[in-house]
């Protein structure tokens, strides 16, 4: 029974047996092998007393569907017990619903079920396997109440089987026809050979064979039973009849094992109803050692073929674990392994490693795919897209001054200085490629290398330019001697020295830390968009460390601007440098707060690559465009400007800054336009008296 219910995938079901040895030690084995098998938990184990009433039968009814999902009841009970509970199902309108497993009190017969067959429909009941006694039917017909008054039962099973009473002293009702003794057994009532005819005769014989054995062996000399049989217990008998062997009644082989428990041979039957057969029991397997049980063969109510559920919990789907009900191990609640867990067994959830993610049906984990910034993705086009133009129109600048050399804007805006400065700003343009490039070790060096190369040497040029003129007229104020290191290989110094301390840093940082890659993993609610992102192991105080100087050169030419905003445009390129510095500030102003207030964002290293090259590349288009684009105007477009002008002494510098600074304060006591006038008539003046 425990393999049956096993078979059809039972693991919640119920136990109803009848008071007495036979019920109540059924279920006590039963609810013993649930245990150790494990798995099969019982619902319910209800017992029927032995002077129950009608309404006893109806309350286990209610009490089985107080585990309503315990659709399989398993049966130890008495024919009369069983027709009693199949009564109460019916009464309850429950036809169907409990799923019947009968023991050997069932079996096949007829008297439990007689007009309760839609009832007992689907119920699973088993038969010791028996084979008819040839004989024995012959025999038994023929016995009389003249001829058996040896068997003291005989009269109550003559009275019951022809339903008539025999003597005053009988159990039958007093309305009862007396009987005449003349009924005949299979002629006046119905006969079947009992089934287990068999075994009541292998029985007898295995006694008999354990008698003999043990005549032989302590009194083999006399016949009989002698002295020493009689005084060696009933152990001693027991251990004779469990070691007997012989050939049964059916010619099957008779032994017992260790427990005493002969070899088990069932056959398994199911009640039907068929069409054409009528409801009757139908063979569904056997069972010998082990089951052999045809699912093909079986039928449920309803006429269902699929095996009804008996559960208290359905199986949960993949990815979900169990949480077993305190006390009840086929009981549970099923939950899902969210976030990300996985189903790492029956009970578990386990959290996937810090790389991976669950996969789709949460049973395994799986590496969280790899990504970085594509060429195609509109973080990377709109930055590339200036690079390029910006690439280009410097290109266009650098070939205008290089083919120009020797013509008077370029001599007078420093060729030198102007061609370091283009270099720079070609090198900002540059380093959006760079950013933008599948991160490796050689893309992370070059990273490191040109971040904050291309706008030290950019800055470090106006810082130069910037300085030169405020140092030439500070000292004209003073006097008319020339200042120091304003030669154009003084300022190709000082600008290299400046530049090489960005080298400098950057050298310090390859030896401290090496350039390497690391993948950000972004983990968000649903592990489906996760994702790691590959990039430099470059962080973000270390991007600002490396820009800092550049910052710092870049604040400094910011001051030297503002410092000699007054002087003569007719000398210096001062104004367009200081509109070149005051813009560039805001650039990275606005770069500032956009790179770090965007540090817990989803999107943060396309949203800092993106604001860090747009910004790079405005810096450099700013200059570009303010220091270089009038100048090449000129040259293509006004060639006839492009001639040399009077030269400047140092002297004439030195006047022109002095008349610079009387006329300064002027412009508080003059209108404005009166001011401004004056000024430029007296540059006019300076300007014409000297040499040209």
């Amino acid at each position: 029974m425990m393999d049956v219910v096993m078979a059809l995938g039972w693991n919640y079901v119920s136990t109803v047996a009848s008071e007495g040895s036979y019920g109540e030690k059924g279920v006590d084995a039963f609810t013993q092998l649930s245990r150790d098998a494990g798995g099969i938990c019982i619902a319910q184990s209800l017992k029927i007393s032995g002077d129950h009433k009608p309404s006893d039968f109806d309350k286990i009814i209610r009490l089985l569907l107080d585990t309503h999902h315990a659709r399989a009841v398993i049966l130890f009970a008495s024919d009369k017990d069983i027709r009693g509970i199949l009564n109460a199902s019916k009464r309850a309108d429950l036809v169907g619903h409990f799923l019947w497993i009968g023991s050997d009190s069932w079996g096949t017969k007829n008297s439990p079920i007689h007009q309760l067959e839609d009832t007992a429909v689907g119920a699973v009941t088993i038969l010791p396997k028996r084979t008819t006694i040839s004989g024995f039917d012959a025999y038994f017909t023929s016995r009389t109440l003249e001829n058996n008054r040896r068997n003291v039962w005989f009269a109550e099973f003559w009275e019951e089987n022809f339903n008539c009473k025999l003597m005053s002293s009988s159990r039958k009702d007093e309305s009862s026809r007396k009987c005449t003794g003349q009924e005949r057994i299979g002629i006046d009532s119905k006969y079947e050979q009992e089934g287990k005819v068999q075994f009541v005769i292998d029985a007898v014989f295995a006694m008999a064979h354990a008698l003999h054995n043990m005549q032989r062996d302590l009194c083999p000399e006399n016949s009989g039973i002698c002295a020493e049989m009689e005084q060696a217990g009933g152990k001693k008998l027991l251990r004779y009849i469990r070691s007997v062997s012989f050939n049964g009644s059916a010619g099957t082989a008779v032994t017992f094992n260790r427990n005493g428990d002969a070899p088990g041979r069932y056959d398994l039957f199911q009640f039907q109803r068929n069409n054409v057969t009528g409801p009757g029991y139908r063979v569904i397997g056997q069972w010998t050692e082990t089951l052999q049980l045809n699912m093909e063969d079986m039928q449920w109510p309803g006429g269902e073929r699929n095996v009804p559920s008996s559960m208290c919990s359905l199986p949960c789907q993949t990815g979900e674990r169990k949480k077993v009900v305190k006390g009840m191990s086929c009981c549970w609640h099923c939950e899902l392994c969210d976030g990300y867990h996985y189903q790492f067994n029956e009970f578990t959830c386990k959290r996937c490693p810090y790389n991976m993610r669950p996969n789709n049906n949460r049973t395994a984990c799986q590496f969280i795919p790899i990504t970085s910034l594509e060429w195609h993705s509109p973080w990377a086009v709109i930055p590339v897209f200036l690079a390029m133009i910006g690439i280009t129109t410097t290109i266009f600048v650098m070939t205008t001054f290089v083919r120009y050399n020797d013509t008077p804007i370029v001599r007078a805006s420093g060729r030198e200085l102007s061609y370091v400065l283009l270099t720079g700003i070609f090198l900002c343009y540059i380093i959006t490629f760079l950013m933008i490039a599948r991160p490796d070790v050689g893309v992370c060096s070059f990273r490191r290398i040109f971040l904050g190369l291309g706008m030290c040497i950019s800055y470090a040029a106006l810082l130069t330019k910037t300085n030169r003129i405020y140092r030439i007229f500070k000292q004209g104020k003073k006097s008319v001697t020339t200042p120091r290191l304003i030669s154009p290989t003084s300022q190709l110094a000082i600008t290299s020295s400046l530049i090489s301390v960005q080298l400098l840093g950057v050298l310090v940082w390859f030896g401290v830390d090496p350039p390497n890659t690391v993948v950000d993993y972004e983990k968000t609610l649903n592990p489906v968009h996760a994702r790691g992102v590959l990039k430099c192991d470059i962080t973000d105080l270390q991007i600002i460390c490396s820009l800092g100087y550049s910052i710092l050169l870049m604040v400094t030419c910011t001051v030297y601007a503002i410092k000699t905003r007054g002087v003569p445009e007719n000398f210096n390129e001062a104004k367009p440098i200081g509109f070149t510095m005051y813009t560039t500030c805001i650039v990275w102003l606005a770069f500032i707060p956009i790179f770090f207030g965007t540090a817990q964002s989803a999107e943060k290293l396309y949203i800092q690559t993106t604001t860090l090259t747009i910004s790079m590349n405005l810096s450099a288009s700013v200059a570009l465009g303010l220091l270089y684009m009038p100048k090449v105007y000129v040259i293509i477009f006004h060639p006839e400007l492009n001639v040399q002008k009077r030269k400047r002494s140092f002297k004439a510098v030195a006047t022109a800054a002095t008349m610079s600074s009387r006329l300064s304060h002027k412009v508080s006591e003059r209108p404005n336009g009166e001011a401004k006038t004056e000024l430029c008539e007296n540059m006019e003046a300076i300007i014409e008296s000297h040499d040209i």
